[in-house]
This record gives C-alpha cells, sequence and structure tokens, in this order.
C-alpha cells in the first residue's frame, strides 16, 4: 500500500528531517519526495510506501502534525488521492 504526505505551512528549519523522522519510526519507506519554498511557504509532496508500517495513516499524520507544529499535513491512502484528482 502506498500512501501521499503533503505538508504546507510557514518555512522553517527542519520540516523534512521531522517528517522523515516520524516516516522511520514507524517504518514507512519514503519512495518519492519534492519540495518548494515559496517566499516563506515551504511546500512538500511525498509518496511513501507504507505496507510495513507500525500504525495506521491517521496516526502517521498526528505524529507528523507534532513534529512539524503550525503545518497542514495531510495523509492520504494513493487509490483514494487518485480518485479524488481523476478528470
Amino acid at each position: 500500500m502506498r500512501a501521499v504526505v503533503t505538508v504546507v505551512g510557514r518555512d522553517m528549519v527542519g520540516i523534512l528531517a521531522n517528517v522523515s523522522a516520524v516516516c522511520a519510526e514507524s517504518n514507512a519507506n519514503i519512495i518519492e519526495v519534492t519540495q518548494s519554498v515559496l517566499a516563506e511557504f515551504f511546500c512538500m509532496v511525498m509518496l511513501i510506501d507504507a505496507t510495513a508500517m507500525t500504525i495506521d495513516l491517521v496516526d502517521l499524520a498526528d505524529r507528523m502534525r507534532a513534529r512539524a507544529d503550525g503545518m497542514e499535513i495531510h495523509v492520504m491512502h494513493e487509490d483514494i488521492f487518485n480518485s479524488m484528482h481523476r478528470v
């Protein structure tokens, strides 16, 4: 199973490190990541392999939010993401 993680908010030091640490602690493998900083805003999209994760996607998102204070973070199963963005 794969999931899409989005992170948006004011740029600050350590966002990628904190979000990746939660993935590592939860046994989620990061497959791909892209990030941008637009003025003072940070935006990141990750594709993770959640097959061997030790927690569910809701808990993963909660732990990421706790580590990246003030960021808007969403974690969504890949199938749901694809269904939402189908033309």
